[in-house]
């Protein structure tokens, strides 16, 4: 009896032990590794991150490399040294991210990439998720670039060939090259006759892109379409395109609250939805379904829907950044 008595004690030790141990992965630590949080959309994914985490109790850790690749490698490290159970990145540069991959997968940390490819860009395709890690959860780049291409083309002059400038992002990421891809695919599929006459950098800032678009119209005041890569920096090309009397159409990337208003406005013609809380949000629950055990994530392509709004269907788009 006495025997039997202490095997259901240990079983019931054993028990409370693995209950423990599982309810420790499920609290975390999880972790976030931003680019940068002065960027708004960063920060909104950084807030979905947080406030998922909040909602099912579990602690979240939200570090900010503030645009540094060298910081970032640095912020990956003390996540790992900190025990935490999942991490969550939006890469400052997708080439590099591969190590911090790598490194997280060597730790059997689950890896998620957060609206930010990890790999080369050039050779992986936006759904070709790198090897060992849990999920790459983003909107489909090329194919938000895709709808942005078929509303310009839908807001240009058929008859002629469209004078278009690209306001890109800042290099590194992979988001540049994969938004115009998208752009002229849309473009080409709708039949529209264009030209890019110019490309420079806007740094997904407002300021600069303002700077890049007073550039272009400097020396091509007959640009027929600015694409801007980032809302961010169609609110400034406005201003830019406004103070030189440009009649040329603007078109964003993101749905930020100030770019919505800016087309409510009449200062912007159109945008792409995009929902970075949601991102934020997606990633976390990939991590703590793997923490619990609820389900199983390897090398998953995670995405929603992103339609291309204008005034007539702005209301689609209820900004989160």
């Amino acid at each position: 009896m006495t025997s039997t008595f202490k095997l259901m004690g240990c079983a019931s030790a054993l028990g409370l032990a693995i209950a423990g141990a599982a309810n420790a992965q499920e609290t975390g630590p999880f972790g976030h590794s931003s680019n940068g949080l002065s960027f708004p959309f960063a920060a909104a994914i950084a807030k979905g991150f947080a406030d998922a985490a909040a909602e099912v109790g579990a602690e979240a850790i939200i570090l900010d490399s503030q645009g540094d690749v060298l910081k970032q490698t640095n912020d990956i490290d003390d996540l790992l040294a900190q025990g935490v159970v999942g991490i969550s990145v939006l890469p400052n540069d997708s080439v590099v991210a591969t190590a911090w991959a790598d490194k997280a997968a060597a730790a059997g940390v689950p890896f998620v990439a957060s609206a930010g490819q990890v790999g080369d860009p050039t050779t992986r395709p936006i759904d070709d998720v790198y090897e060992g890690m849990a999920a790459l959860v983003t909107q489909h780049e090329v194919t938000a670039g895709h709808q942005i291409g078929l509303l310009a083309a839908k807001l240009l002059d058929d008859d002629k060939t469209a004078k278009v400038a690209v306001i890109e992002g800042a290099a590194g990421y992979a988001e540049v090259g994969l938004r115009t891809e998208g752009f002229e695919a849309g473009m080409k599929e709708a039949g529209q006759p264009y030209e890019i006459v110019a490309a420079q950098p806007g740094d997904w800032t407002s300021e600069k892109g303002e700077s890049a678009c007073q550039n272009i119209l400097a020396s091509n005041p007959d640009v027929d379409l600015f694409f801007n890569q980032a809302d961010d920096m169609v609110v400034g090309c406005a201003r830019a395109v406004d103070a030189a009397g440009s009649d040329a159409l603007l078109l964003g990337f993101g749905g930020s609250k100030l770019a919505i208003q800016a087309i409510k406005d009449g200062a912007v013609d159109g945008t792409v939805c995009y929902k970075p809380e949601e991102i934020g949000r997606l990633s976390f629950n990939v991590l703590h379904d793997i923490a619990t055990g609820t389900a199983d994530h390897k090398e998953e392509f995670v995405t929603y829907e992103t339609p291309a709004v204008t005034i007539d269907n702005i209301d689609l788009c209820v900004g989160q950044w």
